[in-house]
């Protein structure tokens, strides 16, 4: 024992030796500051953290579980946080923060914890922007290894159509540029396959020429607009791909801090971000408004550098549980019944998100990638705070609230699954064939399972 502890030791110097930025223990002070992030939830419990200041840090922590037989899990921003890695190694990316911005090519190298506001601050500069998502603070990478469902997606597709490289590092702990002629498998499956097949150090991404856009909220009172979720869907059929939208309905607490039009209310938020000038964008949620009495509305022609107040989402780590469904389309009875199931009397609070889809997200990409299930014309998520010992609650809860959409639903959406996915779900993200090649993939380039998925 002594001898095998002598040698742990030995190695843990020699990561340390090797490694430019920190290395964690349990023990060791900012160990907790290290594997916490947004996901607040069941977080990880690594044996060991090394906190990365680049790429060769992540060869060396690679290098090291693979030694030993250890799991690796990655940690940005951890809003998507999954499966908490138990007694392996946790690389921590937030460190590799670095954005570099080619406005001549419209490009970007993004690193590995950057998040989409480091991006959205970097490209602006020169009236670029990223295909970003409705949370300007969410990791730009571990976004688009999911696919990417974007601000303006139903324009211009997901994020992970527009990549142009990635710099990984796989489990032979060799760093390797993927693009589409140096490994056209590779990066076939990094560009909307989620993870398992390596740790993505940067990835290049394209800008597009978008500085402005009209955009923000419209709330309505559900006990006053009982129609608000039936009625943005009409609407929807009748936009145009230069608007892409999203409903949230949540009952608001009656707090200090919540604005007083929505304290105690249950809640339908409509989203907007639409490509255009004032004067269209307003014609076009004319309709939209009509739908009855507003709350409040926040519609304004706005710099893409704020649009993170579009969806104002909410930006303090906290606990939850997610279920998705990706959907052909909505029964109206099925619609009906979601401000009763997660309204005022479910037995915990909902937030439920709704996401229209189509139009660029429908069409294949000019090289083909792993994202599923195109054809997906809506995305439905439900999402509940959850204390520690809720899990099976807010489950039981989030099966109930999509079970009347089962008929229509296609499968899951990786990059709206936040909590912990069995293989079955993790299936359902996928065609059967592209699911069977990317399994095939991850044997091929991680034989022992180095990484967690």
């Amino acid at each position: 024992m002594a001898g095998m502890n002598e040698t742990t030791s030995r190695d843990l110097d020699r990561l340390r030796e090797r490694a430019h930025g920190p290395v964690h223990l349990p023990e060791t002070d900012g160990y907790d500051g290290e594997r916490l992030g947004f996901q607040r939830l069941a977080p990880h419990r690594p044996a060991v953290i090394v906190g990365a200041a680049g790429a060769e840090d992540v060869r060396a922590a690679v290098e090291y579980a693979a030694a030993r037989g250890r799991r690796v899990a990655v940690q940005a921003t951890g809003h998507g946080l999954g499966h908490a890695l138990r007694d392996g190694v946790l690389i921590g990316t937030r460190r590799m923060s670095e954005v570099r911005v080619d406005p001549e090519a419209r490009t970007a190298f993004v690193a590995a914890g950057a998040t989409w506001r480091d991006v959205i601050e970097a490209a602006a500069p020169y009236g670029l922007a990223p295909l970003s998502g409705s949370s300007p603070g969410v990791g730009a990478v571990s976004y688009t290894l999911g696919g990417g469902v974007g601000l303006v997606a139903r324009r211009h597709g997901f994020a992970a159509d527009h990549v142009r490289r990635f710099d990984l590092v796989t489990a032979d702990g060799r760093l390797r540029t993927v693009t589409a002629d140096s490994e056209p498998d590779l990066f076939w499956a990094l560009r909307g396959g989620g993870r398992g097949l390596g740790v993505v150090t940067g990835m290049e991404v394209e800008l597009l020429p978008i500085a402005r856009l009209f955009g923000g909220g419209v709330y309505f009172d559900l006990a006053r607009v009982p129609d608000a979720l039936k009625g943005w869907r009409r609407w929807t059929e009748t936009v145009p791909e230069e608007l892409t939208s999203g409903l949230t309905a949540l009952c608001y607490p009656d707090l200090p801090m919540v604005p007083e039009e929505l304290r105690g209310r249950h809640v339908a938020h409509v989203q907007v971000a639409y490509l255009g000038t004032e004067t269209e964008g307003r014609e076009l949620v004319e309709p939209l408004r009509a739908l009855g009495p507003r709350l409040r509305e926040t519609l304004r022609d706005l710099p893409y550098t704020e649009s993170g107040a579009i969806f104002a989402e909410p930006d303090r780590p906290h606990g939850y549980r997610s279920q998705n469904r990706l959907l052909r389309g909505f029964d109206p009875a099925a619609l009906t019944s979601l401000p009763r199931s997660a309204g005022p009397a479910a037995p915990m609070m909902c937030v439920v998100g709704l996401r229209h889809l189509g139009g660029a997200l429908a069409r294949p990409p000019e090289i083909a990638n792993a994202v599923g299930h195109r054809e997906a014309a809506y995305l439905l998520n439900v999402l509940s705070l959850v204390e520690p010992g809720e899990e099976g609650k807010a489950r039981a809860l989030h099966e109930e609230v999509l079970a009347p959409f089962a008929a229509d639903a296609l499968g899951r959406s990786l990059n709206f699954s936040y909590g912990p996915l069995e293989e079955d779900e993790l299936r359902s993200a996928f065609a059967p064939e592209t699911y069977r090649r990317l399994a095939g993939l991850r044997a091929a380039w991680d034989p022992d399972g180095v990484f967690q998925v």
